[in-house]
């Protein structure tokens, strides 16, 4: 049997054409409709696209290359030290804590800031982009993202964003113990940490996903004006992916080799359960990048809880996460820059 679910930023009537809503929620990161599996029958993972490029259909780790080595008790760690310092809306003085804890472990490292004020629904806040660059010997770039920010309308509550935020920017300083010190025999990886992801005031009548995605959309702007966009072969987004139920969406308006690319990485590994069980249309820090034509995927269980009822809830916390699920995650995306390398 195959049901609807709608989640989306707000009540408006753009969405009232779909059959069967679910529910809607009041303060979403994303809009996702997703055609789920029963929970009486066995999710099979969505099969590889037929039209992906011969490289991405090759055997897994052609060229015996050691599995992606990621330390899931630091990522972990991090995630705590990061929820430590409580809700982190944009213009927060917790906000600017967590934004110096991410610069202080990327110290020795090229980080470049990308700061500025964004007009929003509640006035001008400032907004402080982070990227770390790990140079390559292959002239091209491959950007691995997260957002850092927390919810912006519960701001005044105790919601701490343990796995929407937390985990995936932790994940984030992991990869980047991995990659420090030694020149990538491949392309360069850049690491972002974008800022006011969030929507800042949802039940406004602005246009789609515009009170949102300020800090990625503006890195977007920038990187098409300088011509690093040219440069950019492909672009992962990592978002809520530290649940410890993990089941990782298969996003439609994701690059449909990329995601192929993914699942190979995953199943290389051993982790194809956990990925592409349901699909659906994901609005979220990939699609500025996706509408200029860069490669783009987006890792992110949005399950969270049955019927998501943790996501933007105060139930966002550290409990609901999983260690391992961080090591799933960080381990399929390094895999996938190393086959992105391969291509």
């Amino acid at each position: 049997m195959t049901s609807w679910q709608e989640s989306r930023r707000d009540s408006r009537p753009r969405l009232s054409r779909l059959a069967q809503p679910v529910r809607a929620l009041a303060f979403p990161l994303i809009i996702i409709l997703s055609s789920l599996t029963s929970c009486a029958q066995s999710p099979k993972p969505v099969a590889p696209t037929s039209d992906i490029p011969v490289a991405a259909a090759s055997a897994p780790n052609p060229h015996n290359a050691p599995p992606p080595t990621f330390n899931s008790a630091r990522a972990m760690q991090y995630v705590k030290e990061i929820v430590t310092f409580g809700p982190r809306p944009i213009g927060s003085a917790n906000h600017k804590k967590v934004e110096d804890y991410i610069l202080a472990h990327l110290k020795g490292d090229t980080v470049e800031s990308d700061s500025f004020t964004a007009d929003t629904p509640e006035g001008k806040l400032p907004v402080h982009n982070i990227t770390a660059k790990f140079p390559g010997s292959r002239d091209g770039i491959i950007v691995v993202a997260s957002h850092y920010d927390t919810n912006y309308p519960l701001r005044n509550t105790s919601y701490i964003g343990a796995n929407d935020g937390a985990s995936s920017s932790a994940l984030l300083l992991e990869i980047a113990n991995q990659l420090r010190g030694k020149k990538r025999e491949g392309y360069s990886v850049w690491l972002v940490w974008d800022d006011a992801e969030e929507s800042i005031k949802p039940d406004t009548e602005l246009p789609f996903l515009s009170d949102s995605l300020y800090g990625i959309r503006h890195i977007a702007d920038k990187w098409q004006t300088d011509g690093t966009l040219k440069k950019t072969k492909a672009f992962i987004l990592a978002d809520m992916i530290g649940d410890a139920d993990l089941n990782i969406e298969r996003p439609q308006n994701s690059t449909p080799w990329l995601e192929d690319l993914i699942y190979q990485a995953a199943t290389s590994l051993g982790y194809q359960s956990h990925f592409f069980a349901r699909t659906g249309i994901v609005g979220d820090d990939h699609v500025p990048f996706l509408e200029r034509g860069v490669p783009s995927a987006d890792l992110i269980d949005f399950d969270y809880g049955y019927n998501n009822v943790f996501w933007h809830t105060t139930q966002d916390t550290v409990d609901k996460l999983s260690p391992k699920s961080l090591d799933i995650v960080g381990s399929v995306i390094l895999e996938t820059v190393n086959l992105l390398d391969q291509r």
